[in-house]
């Protein structure tokens, strides 16, 4: 049924997911920007500066538009979640605040610097400018994380009655929600992921450009460069992931038991590499070629571990499980496909 809520929530989808096109890629690209810059200032080699005013050009068409499409998403908190940001606004608006007047602040500022002090500032001082920018992109990403992190795990708050009669969530302990583990992990998980996504955009056009044999040293560096970037990125994505999936077995059981197809309560829970989920039976079709134990392993570091199945809670509070299942799955196959490429170009490069 296409009512508000549900056109609300399709239209926030779409927003964030084409905001979050443009988002990986701005924590990394800045990165590597100010790397080769620094490379630049220190050894004065003039393929450095091509490769820092190349990809710099990118970065900036990037961050332009991950401004203006995280500008819209802003605009529908209050107007699509009008309930929701009276609701807990106090606690969730103080990170978004902070990261709009410290980290987002910065990089406008010094952004401007870089583009336009080419010659107009030292070359220690401009150099310094793109790192800044890329610091505070990544402080931009915590305060951000840091807020979604609450909305996952909420923390540090109690409910008040205001003079109206409402009920609104007040923070009592700011130290609780900078500290969430829920929020710290998933602003590592998603730090390097941007990293990853970094690196396999510049190796795919560095690529391209050495095919063409255009530049070939320029891109051969910027290709060996992200391809040692992208592998450490990679290997860090699946440790962070594999920290997140505890957590969320921890605090949020019902996504967990949807990402693993598990109905039954129980311990010692198996994974089933073959698995095809029925949820209008709330059973499984299919459960073959099983590794003992493996999920309670994988989510508490125990393999007698209980698992509490989607049955122990009420229907309306379980995600969907075939989305949840699979996007996860897909998820884990691509993670290990960027180890493995990466690890390819890091051979392939020193040829």
């Amino acid at each position: 049924v296409m009512d508000v809520l549900t056109l609300s929530r399709w239209q926030f989808a779409v927003t964030g997911m084409f905001h979050f096109i443009f988002v990986p890629l701005t924590l990394g690209l800045s990165l590597l920007v100010a790397y080769f810059e620094t490379r630049w200032l220190l050894s004065n080699d003039e393929t450095w500066l091509k490769m820092a005013r190349f990809w710099g050009k990118l970065f900036l068409i990037n961050f332009v538009l991950g401004v203006v499409t995280g500008i819209t998403m802003e605009f529908q908190f209050g107007m699509n979640w009008a309930e929701y940001s009276r609701y807990v606004g106090d606690i969730f608006g103080a990170p978004l605040a902070i990261e709009a007047t410290l980290a987002f602040f910065l990089e406008s500022v010094f952004i401007g610097v870089w583009v336009f002090g080419w010659d107009k500032v030292s070359k220690k001082m401009h150099a310094a400018s793109i790192w800044i920018v890329a610091v505070a992109t990544n402080l931009s990403a915590l305060w951000i994380l840091l807020a979604n992190g609450w909305m996952q795990r909420p923390v540090g708050y109690h409910l008040a009655t205001d003079a109206a009669g409402q009920v609104r969530a007040e923070m009592v302990d700011i130290l609780a929600l900078l500290l969430n583990p829920y929020g710290i992990i998933k602003f590592f998980h998603t730090l390097f992921n941007g990293y990853a996504v970094a690196a396999f955009f510049v190796m795919g056009i560095s690529a391209w450009h050495l095919l063409r044999k255009s530049e070939t040293l320029c891109f051969k560096r910027s290709f060996r460069t992200a391809a040692f970037f992208g592998l450490a990125a990679s290997l860090l994505v699946a440790l962070t992931g594999d920290f997140h999936a505890v957590e969320i077995a921890k605090v949020q059981p019902t996504k967990f038991a949807a990402m693993e197809s598990v109905w039954e309560t129980q311990r010692g829970a198996s994974m089933s590499m073959l698995l095809v989920p029925d949820e209008t039976g709330e059973r499984n079709r299919i459960e073959a070629l099983q590794i003992p134990k493996l999920v309670s392993f994988l989510a508490f570091r125990d393999p007698d571990a209980e698992i509490r199945g989607l049955k122990a809670f009420p229907k309306e509070l379980r995600p969907p499980v075939w989305p949840t299942y699979l996007s996860f799955r897909l998820m884990v196959g691509l993670g290990m496909a960027m180890i493995l490429i990466s690890l390819a170009a890091v051979y392939l490069s020193g040829k």
